[in-house]
């Protein structure tokens, strides 16, 4: 499989499209090999427009939707970027080519190992994994200017919210019943607002977000 002609068709086809205006996205997703991000198994299917779930808990979102959310993110070449949930590290390594560095927190061990290895491989050396419960954040590194949360959430992200500074974004994909939406939380000084973007399709909760389930008799 020719990965890098499907790659620049996924952006033809799939970012350009659809009100992703920043061209640094576009070269980021041109640049960034999506298949070395997966298991062997699912290479081939990287560039199907359709979310993949390669981990219980882990997935990479279409395309579209993740550079739709990233765009409307407007991140600026100094940003400071929180990366939660990273995985293998796909997301990460496509936020470090837009921001000045980005700490991405991840729960699994050995997906963690696997993202470091995989930024090594790939030369991208504006990044660094913690080792932590994502909807814990980190506290230690930040504030920070960008947080993106990997995976959608079935509940307000409060402890990660904390952690923006002043004019801080951070954007999820929020779940409700069988549907998401795009959400952007802004912050100004002690005010956090929040905007849906757009329709999403993404499916996969991460974990540490999910709404507590109502108790039975």
């Amino acid at each position: 499989m020719d990965f890098q002609a499907a790659r620049k068709h996924m952006v033809d086809s799939q970012v350009r499209p659809h009100d992703v205006t920043d061209t640094r996205v576009h070269a980021a997703f041109e640049t960034i090999a999506r298949e070395n991000y997966l298991p062997a198994e699912l290479r081939g299917q990287a560039y199907i427009d359709r979310e993949i779930r390669y981990a219980p808990t882990r997935s990479l979102a279409t395309a579209r939707d993740f550079a739709k959310l990233v765009d409307a993110l407007e991140i600026e070449a100094d940003d400071l970027i929180l990366d939660v949930a990273c995985g293998s590290g796909y997301s990460s390594a496509i936020l470090a080519q837009l921001g000045e560095m980005v700490v991405a927190v991840e729960d699994d061990e050995a997906l963690g190992q696997a993202a470091q290895k995989n930024w090594t491989d790939a030369g991208i050396a504006n990044t660094a994994v913690v080792n932590g419960a994502p909807a814990a954040g980190a506290p230690g590194q930040g504030p920070f200017d960008v947080i993106y949360i990997g995976g959608a959430i079935e509940v307000e992200p409060a402890a990660l919210l904390a952690q923006l500074k002043d004019g801080g974004r951070l954007g999820a994909f929020m779940r409700r019943g069988v549907s998401s939406k795009a959400v952007v939380w802004r912050k100004s000084g002690e005010i956090v607002a929040a905007q849906e973007i757009f329709d999403a399709a993404i499916t996969t909760v991460a974990n540490g977000f999910e709404r507590p389930r109502a108790f039975v008799f």
